[in-house]
């Protein structure tokens, strides 16, 4: 009797701790693609682009260790670590975008997880705003008084590279032995 009670104390710890797992990663955005907009407008246009490069960077990121951070390809090249940085940063610019605020530098300094997060949420957020918008003429990239860009630049400028940083994300994590997680079907924006 003791033996069926101790087994089933195990089972329905083991069903709690892999079910909290699960609601953590799916408190994150982009563990899925967002279900598709019924319409095109430009404003879907580019909200779908940042819902690509949030789902891609979303697994290029999960898992990492702290190995995977520190990896380096090169003594000239960016750190694994250093390159989610930067994504953050464009992750930052394209808010500012939807926003229509100046960019703002912060001296905060976070740890991984938060850098992923924050990431990941700037992402949705500025795709929740485009979504809703019909023409882009209003939202530029603005950098300051003097220095604002049109919207064609998000596209080719912080979207791109964005999603261009996070296939090198994929490479580095290959090469510091963490592959990314099978299933992950970047057509469907799906995870088995």
């Amino acid at each position: 009797m003791k033996r069926i009670y101790y087994m089933l104390v195990v089972a329905i710890v083991t069903t709690f701790s892999t079910n909290a797992q699960e609601q953590m990663k799916n408190q994150l955005p982009y563990y899925e693609i967002p279900k598709n907009p019924s319409t095109y407008t430009a404003g879907t246009v580019a909200a779908r682009m940042i819902d690509g490069l949030g789902f891609r960077y979303y697994w290029a990121t999960e898992g990492l260790r702290e190995e995977d951070l520190l990896y380096k390809p090169s003594k000239d090249g960016r750190t694994t670590e250093e390159t989610i940085d930067h994504i953050l940063g464009l992750s930052n610019v394209i808010l500012k975008s939807a926003t229509q605020t100046t960019e703002e530098k912060s001296t905060v300094i976070l740890t991984f997880e938060e850098k992923r997060k924050k990431t990941l949420e700037n992402l949705k957020k500025a795709s929740d705003i485009f979504m809703e918008v019909k023409d882009l003429a209003a939202y530029d990239l603005v950098f300051s008084e003097k220095f604002k860009l049109p919207f064609w630049n998000n596209i080719n400028g912080p979207i791109a590279d964005a999603i261009w940083h996070s296939g090198q994300l994929v490479m580095m994590r290959r090469s510091s032995g963490n592959p990314m997680p099978k299933g992950v079907n970047v057509l469907m924006g799906t995870k088995k």
